[in-house]
């Protein structure tokens, strides 16, 4: 597999990733900061890929520990590179979520973050098959979460970064199990209606659901140059590592 050498966060996270194929970019980085671990906390990361979001995690908060599960060979592979790149604290394993090792099954976790396939089931294939896998969705976003909530603490916090569309099913599925929802927005421009949202909810907990203030990623109304445009809010996340504290925004 032809890789490429990519930055996030400003640098302090280094990716090698499929040249063609599944590639990170900023929802991974999004995800990361919206999950509010503390050192000596251990995170799971479901459908890791190539690593990003666990990575990110780990470069935000020192001291966190993240187990990274990953069902493609070749992305846990790169996974794995990755994260002895980083100087430890990332660990992969290969498996499905569904059916998880019984090393990721034998752990509860304090946190459980994923960004699922955004792609429906019938959705045209990708002519690469890592990049279709990546994208397609084979199990509904509720098994996702089923198998989420099953890997963490009571009172551990379950992230997740979706599409718009999916939020009622995402919604529905942790309705009982887990609570104190948080649902952040992610809009592209001022005024634009939202394409993604990051959702949070704590197991086991009954506090009341809180709809956020949107996350705008773009200054101005329109892209007018061959350089990025985010905002001060999103560039503080993307480049400097800030957090996304949804507790705070709430």
């Amino acid at each position: 597999m032809e890789t490429t050498e990519d930055a996030l966060l400003g640098g302090r996270v280094i990716l090698r990733q499929p040249r063609v194929g599944y590639r990170a970019a900023t929802d991974p980085v999004l995800l990361a900061a919206a999950v509010p671990a503390r050192a000596g906390e251990r995170a799971l990361d479901l459908g890791c890929g190539v690593g990003a979001a666990g990575l990110c995690l780990i470069a935000r908060v020192p001291g966190v520990s993240v187990v990274g599960l990953e069902v493609q060979p070749a992305y846990a592979d790169l996974a794995r590179t990755n994260g002895a790149a980083t100087g430890g604290g990332f660990e992969v394993m290969e498996g499905d979520l569904a059916s998880p090792p019984p090393e990721v099954k034998a752990h509860a976790f304090d946190h459980v973050l994923m960004n699922p396939p955004f792609h429906p089931g019938d959705a045209t294939a990708s002519p690469d098959a890592g990049r279709d896998r990546a994208h397609r969705e084979t199990l509904d976003v509720a098994v996702w979460i089923a198998a989420g909530l099953r890997r963490l603490k009571p009172g551990g916090r379950l992230t997740v970064i979706h599409r718009t569309e999916r939020l009622g099913a995402i919604l529905g599925a942790l309705e009982g199990p887990a609570g104190a929802l948080r649902v952040l927005p992610l809009a592209a421009r001022e005024g634009r209606a939202a394409k993604r949202v990051i959702v949070q909810a704590r197991k086991g907990a009954r506090g009341p659901a809180a709809l956020l203030s949107p996350l705008v990623m773009h200054a101005g109304d329109r892209h007018v140059a061959d350089r990025d445009d985010f905002t001060e809010a999103a560039a503080a996340v993307l480049r400097d590592g800030a957090a996304l504290d949804l507790d705070a925004r709430a």
